[in-house]
């Protein structure tokens, strides 16, 4: 009876602990989980919103609850009829042991959207959203079932609409403790504090108005510059022979900057209904490929400014007979003024384009086309009243000052796009700057006037080529390194030797050329690199860029090398093999080749 009565004292404590010690809920990584966070960079205040899950129970039936913990000036749309994009808050819960019923969610709070002069539904702050089991599970039956919920909607603060997300909250439920799971209640919430937007809480034409004077002062911008004194001075001409026709070229110069503006439109509502984000204004800026395509484009029309080149005009544009060539010029004018805004624009732009993503997509679209017609307009009105171009000041010797002061400061504008850019594209960027420059040179330098058709002809296709050239090489796609190289730790290297491991140190700076070419020519090499890994030869990358690296001190007093490029490799009999120039790729390989 005394060894039963033990038997079951001990099952009683194994049960009570194993009861004590199993969590009902525990996370993959951690209990909170944050579904979006951002920070106004003007005021440093941060928005966030976090989400954690528990197994809970509601009006009698068992689930999961995902818990929202949030602050007051970010809130999720309750209702895809007026969410921006149609996102509205959606909830859904995966698991391969338990089957999950549809999301319920809290009353919403009401908010009023001053622009819209609408009511809306929204989840903001702290809240409740309760998923139900869709089928029941054996009650006491131990078991920990992985949970995935699924959250995605968008999210807006006082200032700015939030690009569309979706995350994965993930944890594992332990149906075990389904008898202790607790009772929670769906309450309404209440709104946040600043639950009134304050961009929302402008009027719709007053944003529309703010949309107009964006694009107003995009005239003002410097990266515009080089092509107003063009644009103004044909408009001028063209109104001292023909009015209608002035007026005509004036409105197609117009309708190009229109049309820039429509492209962004369009952009933006193909992004929202397709890949679910938005277009932001600096969305552009972001992308590597277009930074680097203003940044040269930039570089060109400085070396215009200072007239290393000319840009040959449409017929129509310096008093020509019209034809369809004059209809392109225009318009393509226009458009390109309106790139050129692009790197150069304020944050009145941007607060413009944040308003415009937190509608609608036809509000937002007008709002985009109506930054257009700001930027449109002052060249309408002259158009129209080519009297007001007689106030202008007379050219002279200033306006080829002024020009060339546009011109530097266009340069200083590429760079720091070119500053911008990923490190491994700067070089290349910068590379291609020059040899932009010196076919530009040719372009416009190396013919004149009188040049026979036959020789400019030639000399111009050789820049063409060289300029084409130079692209291809310093602008294709950065490969991907084949070696991964470890920094320079003498302690490593000496750990390395005394173990007689394979060892190479490659000593390089950034401003060597020769080095660079060892990188392209040798390194670069798919055999080469394949032979590294696959004889595990442990490579040192020893960086001499700047006198104090440590580097830089073994390379002179522990190497005695003068300089660089230096590539040592020791074999693991000790051998020491020396290279100083660039073209030891088949002795590397031999040599690699050797080692057992």
């Amino acid at each position: 009876m005394k060894f039963n009565l033990k038997v079951v004292l001990c099952a009683f404590l194994i049960a009570v602990f194993s009861i004590m010690t199993i969590r009902p809920v525990q996370a993959a990584e951690s209990n909170s989980f944050q579904v979006i966070s951002y920070t106004d960079e003007t005021t440093g205040q941060t928005e966030y919103s976090n989400a954690s899950i528990e197994p809970a129970t509601y009006e009698g039936k068992r689930g999961i609850a995902v818990l929202f913990e949030g602050s007051d000036d970010l809130h999720f749309y309750a209702n895809p009829k007026t969410a921006p994009g149609g996102y509205f808050l959606k909830i859904a819960a995966e698991s391969k042991d338990l089957i999950f019923g549809e999301a319920r969610f809290p009353e919403s709070s009401i908010f009023h959207d001053k622009a819209l002069d609408i009511e809306v539904e929204v989840f903001v702050g702290d809240f409740t959203v309760f998923i139900p089991l869709d089928q029941p599970f054996q009650l006491g039956y131990v078991n920990l079932s992985d949970v995935k919920a699924i959250v995605s909607g968008i999210a807006c603060t006082s200032q700015i609409c939030l690009t569309p997300f979706e995350k994965t909250i993930a944890a594992k439920v332990n149906t075990y403790q389904s008898f202790d799971w607790p009772q929670i209640e769906l309450a309404k919430q209440q709104p946040g504090k600043t639950a009134e937007s304050k961009v929302a809480g402008y009027s719709l034409w007053f944003a529309l108005g703010l949309a107009f004077v964006a694009g107003l002062s995009l005239n003002i911008m410097p990266c515009v510059w080089p092509v107003l004194p063009i644009i103004i001075m044909r408009i001028v001409e063209q109104a001292a022979e023909n009015k209608a026709r002035s007026i005509y070229l004036g409105l197609l110069f117009c309708a190009g900057i229109l049309l820039f503006f429509a492209a962004l439109a369009g952009a933006n509502i193909v992004l929202q209904l397709f890949y679910g984000t938005v277009l932001q204004w600096g969305d552009q800026m972001r992308n590597p490929v277009f930074l680097s395509a203003m940044a040269i484009l930039l570089v060109a029309v400085a070396l215009f400014m200072f007239g290393v080149f000319n840009i040959g005009l449409p017929s129509s544009v310096t008093g020509g007979v019209s034809g369809g060539k004059g209809v392109g010029g225009a318009v393509g004018m226009g458009f390109l003024a309106a790139i050129l805004s692009t790197p150069c624009s304020f944050g009145i732009l941007a607060a413009a384009f944040a308003w415009a993503q937190a509608q609608t997509l036809v509000l937002g679209t007008l709002a985009i086309i109506f930054i257009g017609i700001g930027m449109a307009s002052p060249y309408a009105v002259l158009t129209s009243v080519p009297g007001l171009l007689k106030k202008l000041p007379r050219a002279g010797r200033w306006m080829e000052l002024f020009k060339q002061t546009v011109g530097f400061i266009l340069l200083v504008i590429a760079i720091k796009l070119i500053v911008a850019l990923p490190d491994v594209r700067i070089s290349g960027v910068l590379y291609f700057s020059v040899v932009l420059g010196f076919g530009l040179w040719m372009w416009g330098s190396w013919v004149g006037f009188g040049t026979p058709a036959v020789k400019k002809w030639f000399i111009r296709s050789i820049a063409v080529v060289l300029i084409v050239a130079g692209g291809w090489i310093f602008l294709s796609s950065p490969k991907t390194e084949l070696i991964k190289w470890g920094k320079y730790d003498s302690a490593v290297i000496a750990a390395a030797r005394e173990e007689k491991r394979p060892l190479l140190i490659k000593f390089t700076a950034d401003w060597c050329f020769s080095c660079q070419v060892i990188d392209k020519t040798i390194f670069s090499r798919k055999d080469i690199a394949s032979l590294i890994e696959g004889k595990q030869i442990l490579v040192i990358k020893a960086d001499t860029t700047e006198s104090d690296f440590p580097a830089t001190l073994a390379l002179k007093n522990i190497y005695k090398e003068p300089g660089v490029p230096v590539t040592i490799l020791y074999m693991p009999d000790g051998r020491e093999i020396r290279w100083r120039g660039i073209t030891f790729g088949k002795e590397l390989k031999e040599h690699l080749e050797g080692i057992e």
